[in-house]
């Protein structure tokens, strides 16, 4: 870092020493004083509106380029969350959740659905209270599932971007827990009660940020790729009348 930084200054001695050189040389051609500060004054004034136009306009307009192009690559990574493991995992917790008829009828998606009716059902959808009872035979179906999956949601994390997308970050740390509190658990069939609680209280969490990252998924689908759109709407998780047949 030093030698870096030593190579820098140097290189600005240089550049100073060089264009004091040429004013100086044309001084002693034309003997104009006035011109040579005339011209000098005015480059140096403009040197303040080329910092405002690079740094704080282009650059702006670069990053928020580079941002748009960056989330949606993330929205790659999160479109193969879902084929793996996230719409599996929604019709899994849609099992354990006794108020489920309250919710899933609001996500059945239409073709006809517009961005306010995604927000609207998005703040709709947080607003549920999820009553998520652990106990089940199925606890041990998610169980296998999740430690079966463990890699390729390891590997998601490995992608540095994600750090970019807090919320869905938030539900692969709430994945990777649950994951962890199930398999540590030999017997998922002979819990105390307070445990199944702890568990429902893990499962919740990762079901309400499932729900909220799926409709933002569908919702950048139907507005940027309305053939993916499409066949998701035919596989929704919360739809008992979807088919992968087009009718």
């Amino acid at each position: 870092m030093r030698r870096f930084f030593n190579w820098q200054v140097m290189l600005g001695l240089i550049l100073i020493v060089l264009s004091a050189s040429v004013y100086f040389i044309h001084y002693l051609i034309f003997r104009d004083a006035h011109h040579i500060f005339l011209y000098l004054i005015g480059d140096i004034a403009f040197v303040f509106l080329e910092v405002l136009l690079v740094t704080l306009v282009l650059h702006q307009l670069l990053h928020h380029r580079e941002k748009r192009a960056m989330l949606n690559k993330l929205n790659m990574v999160i479109g193969a969350f879902f084929i793996e493991v996230g719409t599996e995992l929604l019709k899994a917790f849609s099992a354990f959740d006794k108020g489920a008829s309250g919710i899933t009828q609001k996500l059945v998606i239409t073709n006809a659905w517009s961005e306010k009716e995604f927000s609207r059902i998005l703040r709709n959808v947080k607003k549920h209270d999820y009553n998520i009872d652990s106990k089940g035979k199925k606890l041990e179906d998610i169980k296998g599932f999740l430690k079966e999956k463990r890699q390729f949601l390891l590997n998601l994390l490995e992608n540095p971007n994600l750090l970019e997308h807090e919320s869905f970050t938030n539900l692969l740390w709430a994945v990777f827990h649950l994951t962890e509190e199930l398999v540590h658990r030999r017997k998922l069939s002979e819990l105390p009660d307070t445990d199944y609680q702890h568990l429902s209280g893990d499962m919740k969490r990762v079901y309400t940020l499932l729900i909220a990252e799926w409709l933002n998924y569908m919702k950048h689908l139907k507005y940027n790729y309305p053939y993916l759109f499409s066949l998701a709407l035919r596989t929704n998780p919360f739809d008992a009348n979807a088919a992968i047949e087009v009718k």
